[in-house]
């Protein structure tokens, strides 16, 4: 499930907990703790920063959740290899 959760994340594109929830069939906390894990073991990491100076050309500015309250991940080079061992 980890790896579909990696997948998911790697299609790109904002997605809230919910729709990562409902992608993988499990409840929006379970997919918290699957996040954090996958940033303890080095596979995520949090967008640090914000765009604010960049957003106004940003067909994605209205959705954005960087800067805001939600925290907003991407993939390391390790998550890039998608080979998650549990």
């Amino acid at each position: 499930m980890l790896q579909r959760l990696l997948e998911l994340v790697a299609e790109g594109g904002l997605r809230s907990y919910a729709d990562l929830a409902r992608g993988l069939g499990v409840s929006e906390g379970l997919v918290g703790q699957m996040i954090e894990d996958l940033a303890r073991r080095g596979y995520l990491r949090p967008v640090a920063g914000s765009c604010e100076s960049q957003c106004t050309g940003c067909p994605l500015a209205e959705t954005c959740a960087v800067g805001g309250p939600t925290r907003v991940w991407t993939l390391t080079k390790k998550g890039g290899l998608r080979d998650v061992r549990t």
